[in-house]
């Protein structure tokens, strides 16, 4: 049995073993991503170029496509066919994720041209990248719970291309109620999942620099940090 704090003879436990497995853990958390650098306020002088500014936009578009798409889900899926508000927040879903899409396309494709798995940053690239096939999935069957003739059209032509590659048994799109929750449980909780990590690991190991030009070295490309108050999604 513990005794109590401050009892007679007790003898308080170091701080690097204190706390069972919750200590280890938070002491792992707070080593891995001290508060100061979980929420910085200052980011290095080269956030200033507009192409580290598509991994906020992606994470502000993903966030209305999250509160929208929550509305749909509590409406129901019909529901945008018989009211003009349900038809105006089905708008915004359908723009924001278009939003974020391409959002995502150039972030990706800028880290890609910038070599953003450079400084032990390969996990930050993958959780970014698969989170964009993720992405490409939770948008597919989107539009296949339209309820509409193009949702009939595009699960009637996917249903083929599936079933060629035999996968169509397991992932039937002409079933309304599988893809629904493949839309708005199995999918989005991949994708936030994913998201959470790769902001975690951009805080772990920093916003990767530019590269540098040819004979000079990297670190004297990067200046000195400036302050700013916004927040960073990109790798």
């Amino acid at each position: 049995m513990t005794e109590p704090i401050g009892t007679p003879g007790s003898v308080a436990a170091p701080e690097s073993e204190a706390g069972g497995w919750t200590g280890a853990v938070r002491r792992r958390a707070v080593a891995a991503l001290p508060p100061d650098k979980l929420l910085p306020d200052t980011q290095p002088a080269y956030m200033a170029s507009w192409i580290y500014v598509f991994g906020v936009l992606t994470l502000a578009a993903f966030v209305v496509v999250l509160a929208t798409g929550t509305a749909l889900a509590i409406e129901g899926p019909a529901w945008w066919h018989t009211s003009g508000f349900g038809h105006y927040v089905n708008s915004l879903h359908l723009w924001s994720v278009e939003l974020f899409m391409g959002f995502m396309v150039i972030h990706l494709w800028g880290k890609f041209f910038m070599a953003a798995w450079r400084g032990r940053r390969a996990l930050t690239w993958i959780t970014g990248a698969v989170a964009f096939l993720g992405s490409v999935g939770t948008a597919f069957t989107g539009y296949l719970v339209q309820q509409n003739f193009d949702s009939q059209w595009i699960a009637t032509q996917a249903k083929d291309g599936l079933n060629s590659v035999g996968i169509g048994a397991y992932f039937n799109v002409l079933n309304f109620g599988q893809m629904l929750m493949w839309h708005i449980v199995l999918l989005p909780a991949l994708v936030g999942v994913l998201v959470v990590l790769h902001l975690l690991m951009v805080r772990h190991r920093g916003i990767v620099p530019p590269l540098a030009r040819p004979g000079v070295a990297a670190e004297s490309a990067v200046a000195e940090p400036i302050e700013t108050s916004e927040p960073v999604a990109g790798s």
